[in-house]
């Protein structure tokens, strides 16, 4: 059963880990304090924002019976530490990779908006009656 409901936000944890992995000459590097706004935070805003909407599904039919704040807040802290986890990595394992604070604040702020676009989501599939109340 857990596998059935969560393979989606395993599948994509995956994905997040070999692309952290590729060495650093594959990315462009940052050079400036400006620079923390580009491209790159955006990437991880989606991708960790990504994972954490995923996980919020996996939930979907927990979240019906038990309320929705508990399993945002274990959303938000399974992706918040995998995220700070993958910049650990990034720091210390992975060769021409650094992990940086920025990059796992991106991390962060990109899990809250999962969960926020996440309950978006199901307002407007209830709204336009696709899903039950």
């Amino acid at each position: 059963m857990f596998l059935k409901r969560f393979w989606p936000a395993l599948s994509w944890a995956a994905v997040i880990m070999l692309l952290i992995g590729l060495p650093g000459d594959v990315f462009p590097e940052i050079v400036s304090f400006w620079d923390w706004l580009g491209p790159d935070k955006i990437v991880h805003l989606i991708i960790f924002g990504t994972l954490s909407f995923l996980i919020m599904l996996g939930f979907r039919e927990t979240i019906y019976k038990k309320g929705k704040i508990k399993y945002a807040l274990i959303s938000l802290f399974i992706t918040a530490l995998y995220g700070v986890i993958t910049e650990l990595l990034q720091y210390y394992v992975f060769i021409g990779r650094s992990g940086n604070v920025y990059d796992a604040l991106a991390d962060i702020f990109g899990a809250i908006l999962g969960v926020i676009f996440y309950g978006w989501g199901i307002r407007l599939l209830k709204k336009v009656k696709l899903i039950g109340a």
